[in-house]
């Protein structure tokens, strides 16, 4: 779908009803599902304000999926870290990071099933591991632009086991290597301020 398409207007009422612009009859709520399963770009908009109230449906759909029996998607430590977030500092990283770990999940699904259905003797959590690592590694590279220099400081950086090992300065960048330091820390000083 090129970024041009408009998105399918779906008009929510006063009574709760949702009627769909395009093909002039009312949706339910699994009916916005399948929509977003088949890739359907749609808007839902209040038809008294005219206020977009997508997120809160998207949200309302998410809610109803993870109600009906065996269909969590969502960890419960998940949802704890994602409401922790709300307020902090980190907030305005989170929706970028979250969109783009999602992207990659759906870009590598075929990869991931294929290697799920051929992996007899390894175990599941091993490709987990290895998206869970990928998915670090893009928050590590979004950090990299708010911090100073472009970089974690030594003492902000998240375990990974396959970190890449850190250049060691040259004995003629110790001052420069200081005041990053010195910057690491007041930046680390501030965020706590900000909380």
């Amino acid at each position: 779908m090129s970024a041009t398409d408009k998105p399918t207007v779906i008009k929510k009422y006063a009574n709760r009803r949702l009627y769909h612009t395009g093909t002039s009859t009312y949706v339910t709520l699994d009916d916005l599902a399948v929509m977003v399963k088949r890739g359907d770009n749609f808007a839902v908009i209040d038809a008294k304000s005219g206020e977009d109230i997508t997120r809160p449906v998207l949200t309302q759909i998410i809610f109803e999926q993870e109600a009906k029996t065996g269909q969590n998607l969502l960890p419960i430590n998940f949802m704890r870290q994602l409401i922790s977030f709300y307020g902090d500092s980190m907030q305005s990283l989170v929706p970028s990071y979250l969109e783009h770990s999602i992207q990659m999940l759906t870009e590598n699904q075929q990869k991931f099933r294929d290697q799920m259905t051929n992996a007899f003797g390894v175990p599941k959590f091993g490709v987990m591991e290895e998206l869970g690592q990928k998915n670090m590694d893009v928050f590590r590279n979004a950090m990299s632009m708010f911090l100073p220099f472009g970089h974690l400081a030594s003492g902000d950086e998240a375990p990974s086991s396959s970190a890449t090992p850190v250049e060691k300065p040259a004995p003629e960048a110790n001052d420069l290597s200081d005041l990053k330091k010195e910057i690491a820390e007041m930046q680390k000083k501030l965020d706590r301020l900000g909380r």
